[in-house]
């Protein structure tokens, strides 16, 4: 399915308008509601509840890739790709398989800021 730049504009104020109503709604009136307030707090502690062990489940499935990005980060700021590279090959491919594009040019750049 084709469509031509006027549709897309369109549909991209229609979203646009649409997202701007909701925030409008949320902000003059639901915020304001004492009932949907308590409502919203019950139905997002539900759902904390139910989905608890998915959640745990997806942190553990995801520790190595957690970890390994971490240490990339690290190696980054400190301006030593190259170390990381020939320490950790394993951890890379991970990081690449997953899309993280690890560049030697990042190596001159050392940053260091802490916040």
């Amino acid at each position: 399915m084709e469509m031509t730049n006027d549709e897309i504009k369109k549909i991209i104020n229609q979203y646009n308008r649409k997202r701007d109503r909701e925030k409008e709604n949320y902000h003059n009136k639901l915020k304001c509601d004492d009932e949907w307030c308590k409502r919203n707090k019950e139905r997002a502690l539900s759902y904390y509840h139910e989905n608890k062990e998915k959640k745990k489940e997806k942190y553990k499935k995801d520790k190595e890739f957690i970890n390994s990005r971490s240490m990339l980060n690290y190696y980054k700021r400190m301006g030593r790709i190259k170390d990381f590279k020939d320490k950790y090959p394993d951890k890379c491919e991970l990081l690449k398989s997953r899309g993280i594009v690890i560049d030697e040019e990042d190596e001159n750049k050392i940053i260091l800021s802490f916040e």
